[in-house]
């Protein structure tokens, strides 16, 4: 089913894009929270008319996001955890875990704006990225302290 897209998503298009998706996804999950219009005449008209209100609100997510990345930058993100004595964790970091310490510190983050490409399961720091907005990516150090 081809759509046009009134939002940027992650790993599908940008704001204004015409794509293919799976007729499911777009009946179930894009049209219920206005992220996507069917692709006809009349509603390739009607977006060109909200085109100027949609990129007001794609800035405000972008500023945002940019606030975001800002705040995180201010902290420490550490944790102190239970290690054997050869300096391996008890289980590992998690994204909740981390997501939740950013929460505690009033900062919003989802779990699919966190990558996490080696797993934290070792004292020490480890390097982790978030990407609260298309094309903003940002690195950040995570301290595990021994308990």
């Amino acid at each position: 089913m081809k759509v046009i897209l009134t939002t940027t998503i992650k790993k599908l298009g940008k704001m204004g894009d015409r794509v293919t998706v799976k007729p499911g996804y777009a009946r179930n999950f894009l049209f219920p929270n206005k992220m996507a219009l069917r692709e006809n005449k009349k509603n390739l008209e009607y977006y060109e008319k909200i085109k100027g209100e949609i990129v007001q609100k794609e800035d405000i997510k972008l500023n945002n996001a940019k606030k975001l990345i800002q705040d995180i930058k201010k902290l420490n993100i550490t944790f102190n955890k239970e290690a054997d004595e050869k300096d391996q964790l008890y289980g590992s970091i998690s994204k909740k875990e981390i997501i939740d310490y950013l929460q505690n510190n009033n900062l919003k983050v989802k779990s699919d704006d966190i990558i996490i490409k080696n797993q934290i399961k070792s004292i020490g720091e480890h390097l982790i990225q978030i990407t609260p907005y298309e094309g903003i990516i940002e690195e950040y150090t995570i301290i595990v302290n021994k308990n």
